[in-house]
């Protein structure tokens, strides 16, 4: 599962604070900052919602292959060519002589490295889901907030502020009310040995996606150039082609290839459905791990993970309608929980920007990007 962020006063190194070239250009960046933002936060939503339902029907009518349902997770990385295209031919009118590609040899390395691991969570994350219902593998995977806050203040210096331990906490306690619940969900055919490895693997998963997110910010912090939403996106490119080709490597490994033929002309839904669902969650996890480095670079790693956390009870809501799983009164006390938790934040974020703009206002040379 991947991810410039700032919207701290201080103490945060980030990619924003390199010099920008003129004031126009800045200007430029801030009056697409809230769109860029906005945008990226819809696709995190819709792939961080709709991802989970997809791969957990492919395992809930036939579908056996764990490393398949992981290559899917990144598989879908080639559609950022079509954007990366346009992104060029605009930057060629204006420039003819710019350069094909803005990612640099230190980035390009960086972003394999993340693209390694992200693979190997996204394995983590399948594994378990293959043993679990939507509603508690989300619940676990809401864990990844706290990891994600842990490694971002030891790795970014990002700086807990009240409203923002305040919204870890609700979040936290939400996801424990579920928990207390978790153990009633074990689907049928699952055994108890099954069930507890898809949970110990489903916690590994949401670990080491919240060591992911501060290392891609440390990525942006490091980069020696201004990040912009083309280098994200290459950056992005290159951590879903790495992440993809370990997938293909496991499938190799178990023999996985020779088998989908079979597994389709065996699915519940039919083989037709079957290749549909495949493309469908290749889409999806791509737009939620596009999302998810967009909101990083357009604000910060803590948003991102805050927003994976409250898009919960939305897969939730999702599971209930679509996979019939049930919705019990300790759900509803969590879906309370992670709104507050967001109210909570927001407002932080919102006192934050008043005061930046306070001290923007008293020294013209500080222009926060």
């Amino acid at each position: 599962m991947e991810m410039d962020r700032q919207h701290q006063l201080a103490g945060k190194p980030n990619a924003r604070q390199h010099p920008q070239p003129s004031s126009t250009p800045e200007k430029m960046s801030r009056s697409m900052k809230h769109l860029l933002t906005l945008i990226n936060v819809l696709l995190l939503c819709i792939g961080n919602s709709g991802g989970p339902i997809v791969t957990r029907v492919y395992f809930l009518h036939g579908g056996q292959r764990e490393w398949l349902s992981a290559w899917l997770e990144t598989a879908g990385w080639p559609l950022l060519f079509l954007p990366l295209s346009f992104s060029f031919l605009f930057r060629r009118r204006s420039d003819p002589s710019a350069a094909a590609s803005l990612i640099t040899k230190r980035l390009f390395i960086s972003s394999a490295a993340i693209g390694l691991l992200t693979g190997l969570d996204d394995y983590l994350y399948a594994y378990g889901l293959h043993f679990l219902p939507v509603s508690t593998s989300s619940v676990l995977i809401a864990t990844q907030l706290a990891f994600t806050a842990l490694f971002a203040y030891f790795i970014v210096r990002q700086r807990f502020t009240p409203c923002s331990i305040n919204a870890v906490a609700l979040l936290t306690v939400g996801a424990a009310v579920l928990a207390m619940h978790a153990r009633g969900d074990r689907p049928a055919g699952v055994s108890s040995g099954g069930y507890w490895k898809g949970f110990v693997l489903t916690l590994g998963a949401a670990a080491l996606y919240g060591l992911v997110l501060p290392l891609v910010e440390l990525t942006y912090a490091k980069a020696g150039k201004t990040v912009t939403y083309t280098l994200v996106m290459e950056m992005q490119l290159v951590i879903g082609f790495f992440a993809t080709a370990l997938c293909t490597v496991g499938m190799i490994i178990n023999n996985d290839f020779p088998a989908l033929s079979r597994e389709a002309a065996n699915f519940g839904l039919g083989e037709t459905k079957y290749y549909l669902v495949i493309v469908c969650a290749a889409v999806l996890w791509q737009c939620f791990f596009l999302g998810a480095i967009g909101v990083i670079s357009c604000a910060n790693t803590l948003l991102a993970g805050i927003l994976i956390a409250v898009f919960i009870p939305m897969v939730e809501v999702l599971s209930v309608i679509f996979l019939h799983e049930k919705f019990s009164s300790e759900k509803g006390v969590a879906l309370v929980l992670s709104l507050w938790g967001l109210a909570s934040y927001s407002y932080g974020e919102y006192r934050e920007e008043k005061e930046k703009k306070k001290l923007a206002g008293s020294d013209p040379q500080t222009t926060p990007v």
